[in-house]
């Protein structure tokens, strides 16, 4: 008997039965002072821990229950003889906790119900198995439950490794790509532009780098698949050469800054400004609500109007015209006079009224008014100058004309 076990020997009674009642009072106790610690560190590591998202932020205090919980109990396991019933409590309760705390950590991270519980079985099981007798007699069991198809032969066990392992990765790779997002967010010295660039190719080195993890983690011979590979890759490169056109040209927009997320553009008869520069599309969001999202090669290949690629101030031409027998300049005094009352029009560079040519029946001007958030609209902005200019027209008896048409009709000859 190892020596961490002589103090259960002091124990009176049964050891088939006080056993396993002090290791169940063990895990209680053990798990209380869990619950306590964890109420002590959880709010000061959410202070010190770069935040992962409203998902995570909601498991941190389980996560940290559960996770020091296991450490405990695989502390105290090997107090208990190795095939006793107090030592099974010590490992089911153990199991039970990695089952939790991976699944706190899994749902966290978003991760769907039919990848979490699946895993957290698993880790139970081996857990359990390990501390009633052994992980091999399980694993022979699981290995000799199969078929063989062609000279491999898949096994049950094969089968729930490539499961696990490949929700594990799936979990680290949303986890290692929240964890640098949030810190290159963070990070000073970077305008939007640069810091979206760098989450882009972070996230296709933590997936590049996952792909050879896993096919290392379980043993894939690639060059198996060399002849296959090839054919299979030519027909995914002539199939996805769009998919990888519009990669390329996101990264190309993100790292020649043309366009940026916020930035207002017109794109044929998209008109909006842009949300966020995706893999394969760029996000522009409408006056309407409407998200229209346009590929990036055609934003590389089409023309594309930026109206704050340099500057954000934009000028709005509007058209507005005048009867001739009205009072020129008290019509251009107010024509101005409305622009720089008008709240989202600026005062430097300030209005304008050009008069721009005499037509059939009006005097026709154009009110130049500059404004610096076009994502805000330009529609609205004629709509309350041109509002302001019939209200201050009306006060001053300044007539707006309408087309007008005189027919001259000849007179009649005689009646003979």
């Amino acid at each position: 008997m190892p020596d961490a076990t002589r103090l259960l020997a002091l124990l009176p009674g049964d050891p088939d039965i006080v056993h396993p009642v002090a290791a169940f009072g063990l895990a209680i106790l053990l798990y209380g002072a869990a619950l306590g610690l964890a109420r002590i560190i959880a709010p000061r590591l959410r202070r010190r821990l770069p935040p992962l998202g409203d998902g995570m932020a909601g498991h941190v205090r389980a996560i940290i229950r559960h996770g020091i919980a296991a450490l405990l109990l695989a502390i105290a396991l090997p107090f208990f003889p190795r095939d006793s019933l107090g030592h099974l409590v010590l490992g089911i309760t153990l199991g039970g906790a990695v089952a939790l705390l991976s699944t706190h950590i899994l749902h966290g991270l978003a991760m769907p119900r039919w990848a979490v519980v699946p895993l957290a079985l698993i880790l139970f099981i081996l857990i359990v198995s390990g501390s009633g007798g052994g992980i091999a007699p399980v694993s022979d069991m699981l290995d000799q439950v199969g078929f063989n198809l062609g000279k491999r032969r898949l096994t049950l066990l094969g089968l729930l490794s490539i499961a696990a392992t490949c929700v594990a990765l799936f979990a680290a790779v949303r986890l290692a790509n929240r964890v640098i997002g949030r810190s290159i967010h963070k990070a000073d010295g970077f305008d939007p532009t640069q810091k979206l660039l760098a989450q882009k190719l972070a996230a296709i080195a933590v997936i590049v780098a996952a792909f050879f993890i896993g096919v290392d983690l379980l043993s894939i011979d690639l060059t198996a698949f060399a002849v296959f590979s090839g054919a299979l890759g030519l027909a995914i490169g002539f199939g996805l050469q769009k998919t990888f056109g519009n990669l390329i040209a996101g990264i190309i927009l993100l790292m020649d800054r043309s366009i940026k997320p916020g930035d207002v553009i017109v794109v044929g008869e998209s008109f909006g400004w842009v949300n966020k520069i995706g893999v394969r599309a760029v996000s522009v969001i409408t006056r309407d609500g409407k998200e229209h999202l346009i590929p990036n090669e055609n934003l590389m290949t089409q023309e594309v109007e930026n109206w704050s690629y340099s500057d954000r101030n934009v000028r709005v031409r509007i058209p507005i015209g005048i009867a001739f027998d009205s009072d020129l300049k008290l019509a251009q005094q107010l024509m101005l006079q409305a622009a720089q009352e008008s709240p989202r029009v600026l005062r430097n560079p300030k209005p304008n009224v050009w008069l721009t040519g005499f037509g059939e029946s009006r005097v026709e001007h154009d009110i130049l008014v500059w404004i610096s958030d076009p994502e805000g609209g330009v529609g609205n902005v004629k709509s309350d100058v041109l509002g302001r200019v019939w209200q201050l027209f009306r006060d001053h008896d300044i007539a707006i004309p309408y087309p007008q048409r005189v027919i001259h009709q000849p007179p009649r000859p005689p009646l003979t």
